[in-house]
């Protein structure tokens, strides 16, 4: 075999493994779970813009997911308000810092979706860390088919800004979860699927639930979105966390409602 045969096979065989290093390190990062590393507990509780005082609840148990602002996009301008009420937790609590996204569907102005605009987002969320005990962030944006190439990129931008080890979590409606997969292969560490205030999916999401069938985008089969005041039949699966939602402040008899529910 002539030397220049060699070098070309040697040169192969390394852009082979190159590739497959790639993959499997890309592999690796869409099932990584910074939320399991850190030992986030099981149970999240949404706690929105209202007082809250959750001092009475367990840490090891239960954490709190707050809303912390409202970011709307309003043609290139990115509307700051942040959160106003009062919010008492325990002070072993695990915090996540929730940033709610809205656009035109609220301001009636169809948002520009630039680059700056992208820009603003990505640092006024980075900048719910500097919160005190946060140590992840989620982002509760229901995007158009319109804005989800924006949304997309506004992920990304944002994990390459994140410390590494900060767990990155997104809201999902159901029907994202259930046939359409443009949420396949963001760099989060899970979807939420909203299993209540599903308006016309309301039915067929929770049928297919109750009858054993499960979300077929994999980002979504970490977690479950749930409401206190929406009955649903499912068998929680053990190796998922569950956020709960309440139309009402957070009571200590609550608490034990979801214990029987979920906690079993």
């Amino acid at each position: 075999m002539s030397i220049h045969m060699k070098r070309s096979k040697r040169l192969a065989i390394l852009l082979v493994s190159t590739v497959l290093i790639t993959f499997a390190s890309c592999h690796q990062q869409m099932k990584r779970n910074r939320l399991n590393e850190e030992k986030f507990p099981p149970v999240m509780l949404w706690a929105w813009e209202r007082p809250e005082d959750l001092t009475f609840l367990d840490g090891h148990q239960y954490g709190v997911a707050f809303l912390a602002q409202t970011l709307t996009l309003k043609a290139d301008e990115v509307v700051f308000n942040p959160r106003h009420q009062p919010l008492a937790v325990p002070p072993d609590s695990k915090l996540m810092a929730v940033t709610r996204i809205e656009s035109q569907k609220v301001t009636g102005q169809k948002p520009s979706l630039s680059a700056s605009q992208r820009e603003k987002l990505v640092k006024l969320i980075r900048q719910t860390l500097e919160l005190g005990r946060v140590t992840a962030i989620q982002v509760d944006f229901d995007a158009l088919v319109s804005e989800r190439d924006f949304y997309r990129a506004l992920l990304q931008d944002l994990r390459g800004q994140l410390p590494d080890n900060v767990p990155l979590s997104i809201t999902a409606l159901a029907s994202f979860c259930i046939g359409d997969r443009w949420l396949d292969q963001l760099p989060v560490d899970e979807a939420v699927p909203m299993i209540f205030r599903m308006g016309a999916d309301d039915r067929s999401v929770k049928n297919m639930l109750a009858g054993g069938d499960d979300f077929r985008e994999p980002l979504c089969q970490r977690s479950y979105g749930i409401a206190t005041d929406e009955p649903i039949d499912l068998r929680f699966k053990s190796d998922r966390r569950v956020y709960v939602f309440s139309n009402r402040s957070w009571q200590p008899g609550d608490i034990t409602a979801i214990s029987q529910r979920v906690l079993k």
